[in-house]
């Protein structure tokens, strides 16, 4: 309850902040209209904004479960074996070295204007925080765990084996680690699927913005943004929400909280 207060505190400075500037300074409203002004153009083209965000927000959730599933294999091929990581890291890390502008007209070119191009633009974008941040949480396991692990599992099979060691140490100990990943994912996540929509699309939010800009509808503009971040916010808590329950030991207490008196 004290983190919705302190959100709704926030927010709600934020919107005096910016009447008072609009009060203030009194640009043109194609410049920059009052939150009033986009409150009330969020209720007239509610059913216009809930179509659009219902294609951005299916691109995105498709994005996330498939750049999540990419970065898990990554991250496993990385852990598996040095030389698989040799080959395997740098391009990983290349991949996030090339401006995602200069992808989306190419993924565009080879996927279509329709949803394709938009989930595999979130895919990209999610895939490396979830790859680092799992191989990082693989990497840190404490090598005696691991020693003591392969004796308990030393029975049957490599492959048996292997996939014992997997269930019951490595994932389990590395999921907080990939838990931080899945949080940083879902922040970013609309980035790719409104940056697909800003290079060529029919529909989204980040398509309803561009139209709106051009017919200097900023109000407009404005509401998409709103519901995108509303979108955004939504997502990140969802799988917050979801990962606390997966991972119960690894909820860390708040830092500024004043420890118990011994």
């Amino acid at each position: 309850m004290g983190r919705l207060a302190a959100a709704l505190g926030a927010g709600i400075a934020i919107l005096l902040l910016w009447q008072g500037a609009v009060t203030l300074f009194a640009p043109p409203p194609f410049i920059l209209p009052g939150p009033a002004a986009v409150a009330r153009r969020l209720w007239l083209d509610r059913a216009l904004l809930l179509d659009h965000g219902l294609i951005t927000l299916a691109e995105i959730g498709l994005g996330l479960v498939i750049g999540t599933l990419i970065g898990i294999g990554a991250a496993i091929a990385i852990s598996a074996s040095r030389p698989l990581r040799r080959i395997l890291l740098p391009l990983v890390i290349a991949s996030q070295a090339v401006p995602v502008f200069a992808i989306a007209p190419l993924l565009v070119l080879w996927l279509g204007y329709g949803m394709a191009s938009k989930i595999a633009m979130a895919a990209i974008v999610i895939f490396f925080p979830v790859t680092i941040a799992l191989a990082d949480g693989i990497a840190r396991l404490e090598p005696g765990l691991v020693d003591l692990a392969r004796v308990m599992t030393g029975g049957g099979s490599p492959r048996g084996r292997r996939w014992r060691l997997l269930r019951h140490l490595y994932g389990p100990a590395a999921l907080p680690a990939l838990g931080s990943g899945l949080r940083i994912a879902a922040a970013v996540a609309p980035i790719g699927a409104v940056i697909g929509e800003w290079v060529g699309s029919a529909g989204g939010l980040g398509w309803l913005m561009l139209q709106a800009n051009a017919r200097a509808k900023i109000d407009l503009m404005f509401a998409a943004l709103a519901l995108l971040a509303v979108i955004a916010l939504l997502l990140y808590r969802l799988v917050d929400g979801a990962l606390r329950r997966a991972t119960p030991w690894a909820n860390s207490t708040d830092i500024l909280k004043e420890s118990e008196p011994t």
